[in-house]
């Protein structure tokens, strides 16, 4: 991983104006002052170095299990590009030695709790920050804590010393959240494309109609993944020897959980990709606060205009993931309900009960069945649960 030269060109740029601020002694926020409460305080001189440490160890201040290292290291790309777009003012070499700790395999210890949010990810960041100029700790590849200086010195790695503006331009952000949310929706989307697999087989399975699935029906309702998913049923059942084995039979329709499955499931896509795009958006957004915006962007001349704003603020992240949250506690529900009807001799048309033979001598997938319906109805806590019967007759 290495950093393109337009976007070098473009980070240089930018650095010429923080280092002219800096050079004519001007009050800019988080360059020449404090941060936060602190905006008033001047910070000049031999100060400013000693800032960037003070800033990064103050905030490094997580608590709880460490994030994964897949999440980690997706928070340094993360940071690393949204440094890359030439609105920080942070200096090239500190995005290059974000990537160098990527390239190298050097992966930070990043406790998953203490993240402001409204502030963006600052305890998070912190943390990772802190690694960058030999501090704090790393996860080596048996998951092992090991002292920063160690991991750094095995990648050959040299600490950094940060300069005007880099601490707060490291620390400030939604890369931590972004990370964990990239993450959590690409499984998603693999998930929902199995969630239709699953679904059409358990229809086959259940001897259902996929006449619900008719082109007609979705198109005067056209939500784009109703549709979709309609079309992926049809696709897969297309030439069933079980449907057509049972295809005169007296049943009018099926159940919701079967019949209902492209309107479900449809939602789902449909909320995922609204997610995607948010998260697109942000993952190539400059996030952290001051932005340095340069006048001429051809030349580093240090002339141009240092503004404060909000970019840092995590709601836009944070809304799309608590509805890609309600969308897979959705697509939860309805998938539990079909295994339902898989399992329950009462309901699943003939197919042993619990899915085992000889069931009584053999319990089948009762207690897979059991630990499914507690986890999606959040009762997992080691307490007796019974379905609402408006959930088990509806569905």
């Amino acid at each position: 991983m290495l950093l393109d030269p337009d976007a070098r060109a473009a980070v240089n740029r930018a650095r010429a104006v923080v280092d002219a601020l800096v050079a004519s002694d001007k009050v800019s926020y988080a360059i020449t002052t404090g941060v936060g409460k602190l905006s008033d305080v001047r910070i000049a001189g031999e100060q400013i170095r000693e800032m960037q440490i003070n800033l990064v160890r103050s905030h490094a201040v997580g608590v709880g299990p460490p994030l994964a290292a897949a999440e980690v290291r997706g928070m340094m790309l993360l940071r690393a590009n949204s440094l890359s777009k030439g609105f920080s003012g942070v200096r090239a070499q500190t995005i290059d030695a974000l990537c160098e700790m990527l390239n190298r395999g050097v992966t930070p210890f990043v406790p998953s709790q203490g993240s402001v949010g409204a502030s963006g990810d600052l305890a998070p960041l912190a943390h990772l920050a802190l690694v960058l100029i030999g501090e704090g700790e790393c996860v080596n590849e048996q998951g092992i804590r090991i002292p920063a200086a160690d991991a750094l010195s095995r990648a050959q790695i040299k600490p950094l010393v940060l300069e005007a503006k880099e601490a707060v331009s490291l620390i400030n952000g939604t890369q931590g959240m972004l990370a964990v949310g990239v993450l959590a929706l690409l499984a998603a989307e693999t998930l929902v494309d199995t969630a239709d697999v699953i679904g059409a087989i358990t229809l086959d399975a259940l001897r259902g109609t996929d006449a619900a699935f008719d082109e007609r029906i979705q198109m005067a309702r056209p939500h784009r993944g109703q549709i979709k998913t309609a079309q992926n049923l049809r696709r897969m059942l297309e030439g069933s020897q079980i449907r057509e084995s049972h295809r005169d039979c007296g049943r009018v329709q099926d159940a919701y959980s079967l019949r209902c499955i492209p309107q479900v499931h449809g939602a789902v896509r449909d909320t995922l990709s609204y997610c995607r795009g948010v998260i697109e958006i942000e993952v190539n957004s400059a996030v952290d606060n001051p932005l340095v915006f340069v006048n001429d962007l051809k030349q580093a001349d240090g002339k141009g205009d240092v503004i404060s704003g909000g970019n840092f603020h995590g709601e836009p992240v944070a809304f799309a993931l608590d509805f890609l949250g309600i969308a897979l506690s959705a697509l939860a529900g309805i998938s539990e309900r079909r295994l339902e009807r898989l399992v329950n001799p009462a309901l699943n048309e003939g197919l042993p009960p619990f899915l085992a033979a000889g069931a009584g001598l053999n319990s089948g997938f009762m207690m897979p069945l059991a630990k499914s319906i507690a986890q999606t109805h959040g009762a997992d806590r080691g307490c007796q649960m019974q379905m609402p019967p408006t959930m088990a007759i509806a569905w």
